[in-house]
């Protein structure tokens, strides 16, 4: 360590996979939030949420649907409101989200965007989002795109999420469903099986070691120097 004079040696670790793999399993099932993007009567963002939801359920998580009717504008509410509320707890609750938009004027839709901007990066101590995995879905009303998954990756990353490798994408997805709203066989309703399967198995990975997958040198050693002036600091 001679060699790195810029280090702090008291909060510098070395990563080992004892420490990676320290702590026991849990043995619930994993908890998943799902989001859509559109109010339409029709949503067939909220079609294919709910087609994920069977999927996670299959395989032996717990879904959960965030609706967002009645869910104010950012900012234009204080954080007490219900539907604000409701989201933010569903958040603290879950292990995993699924995030799925339609995709209009070439980007996620506002819908979409307000639930995200509603998380908050940290309430209190606790950081809802942090270390958590994230999957990736859009629908297309034309052919396939990738504006919207790519855009929801950059907030994923933002939110300090594990965003899983896989997504999906849709298009023409008023083709995709018969007339019971059930998604019809096809390619891309078997991509949105690989897409659950992977997000359960990152979250079953990673769920029970976030803390420590998220704990950063950078934020050690701030915690340590501001520990060091409120412990050095001259009476009043």
């Amino acid at each position: 360590m001679k060699d790195m004079p810029n280090l702090d040696n008291d909060c510098f670790q070395v990563p080992t996979t004892d420490s990676v793999f320290r702590d026991q399993s849990s043995t619930h099932k994993p908890r998943i939030l799902l989001l859509y993007g559109s109010l339409r009567q029709r949503s067939f963002s909220r079609l294919v949420v709910a087609e994920a939801a069977r999927l996670l359920e299959a395989m032996g998580a717990e879904p959960r649907i965030f609706h967002a009717d009645g869910l104010p504008l950012p900012d234009s509410e204080d954080a007490s409101h219900p539907k604000v509320q409701e989201l933010r707890d569903l958040v603290t609750w879950s292990e995993g989200m699924v995030w799925c938009s339609p995709e209009r004027h070439g980007a996620m839709t506002g819908i979409m965007k307000a639930q995200i901007d509603w998380i908050p990066l940290s309430l209190g101590a606790v950081r809802p989002t942090q270390g958590k995995t994230l999957a990736v879905m859009q629908v297309c009303g034309g052919s396939q795109s990738f504006n919207a998954v790519n855009q929801l990756r950059v907030l994923g990353r933002w939110m300090r999420m594990l965003t899983i490798p896989n997504q999906s994408s849709v298009p023409k997805a008023f083709l995709e469903f018969d007339e019971n709203d059930r998604m019809k066989a096809s390619g891309f309703y078997d991509r949105i099986v690989d897409v659950m399967e992977e997000l359960v198995k990152f979250t079953l990975l990673t769920r029970d070691r976030s803390d420590y997958l998220t704990d950063r040198y950078s934020e050690r050693k701030e915690s340590a120097e501001e520990l060091m002036k409120r412990v050095n600091q001259r009476s009043l």
